[in-house]
């Protein structure tokens, strides 16, 4: 494996898996099924039984893998897998407040650059930032040692009764989607009220202190994650 801030073609690959597993492991580790690697890296599944075993067979294996079991993040894995998505979530909002990137192209711009910047870029982009926490999209940035904060927010998709809470963050997976959220006012930090629920329609929902409602589709609704109002 590349020392710290260094990559190359393969290691880029070997980083989108690390990135793939910690996110669908969540907080706790839990192991996470090739098929559910393979639907979120659009891989075939013959593809990442392959490259599981490659990671768990290195002189310093990244992964825990059992083919039947799954797979976890090793140490080594883990420390890698929280450096890249802080390069990634630092250049996202480096793009966003410094250069005026539009919210709906950071994502994928930082996706290009987050496997190569040196650590030493890292430190200068952190420090111009005033060593931010969260991204533009919400996301906790993971600290240069390697601790990530987890904020107990629920997806909008898992409320069930009205009332009013604050957006945590908003899935940075999609652009359209987050094109629309942001002309609808759905940004970290802003007031969500929710007005209405239907299992079948979604929800009926205002922003601020507006009294203009409108309509969140169910599938929309995964992709914002809320806390409620003190």
């Amino acid at each position: 494996m590349p020392a710290r801030g260094q990559a190359n073609g393969n290691t880029e690959s070997v980083d989108n898996y690390l990135k793939a597993i910690l996110s669908l492991g969540g907080p706790e580790g839990r192991r996470v099924i090739s098929k559910s690697l393979a639907e979120r890296l659009s891989v075939a599944p013959a593809s990442v039984t392959n490259m599981l075993q490659k990671l768990a067979a290195a002189p310093s294996p990244l992964v825990e893998y059992e083919r039947h079991r799954g797979v976890k993040l090793s140490a080594a894995g883990r420390r890698r897998a929280l450096e890249v998505v802080r390069h990634h979530r630092l250049i996202e909002t480096f793009l966003y407040e410094v250069l005026d990137y539009p919210i709906d192209e950071v994502h994928e711009e930082a996706e290009r650059l987050e496997h190569f910047i040196s650590e030493r870029f890292e430190e200068r982009i952190a420090a111009k930032l005033g060593h931010p926490k969260i991204d533009p999209h919400g996301h906790c940035i993971p600290t240069m040692e390697g601790h990530m904060q987890e904020h107990d927010s629920i997806r909008l998709a898992d409320v069930v009764d009205e009332g009013t809470f604050v957006i945590d963050s908003v899935s940075d997976r999609d652009a359209g989607t987050l094109r629309q959220l942001e002309a609808s006012g759905i940004t970290p930090g802003a007031r969500l009220r929710v007005r209405k629920h239907t299992a079948l329609d979604g929800y009926s929902v205002s922003i601020g202190r507006s009294s203009k409602a409108f309509d969140l589709s169910q599938e929309t609704a995964r992709d914002i994650r809320i806390l409620p109002v003190a």
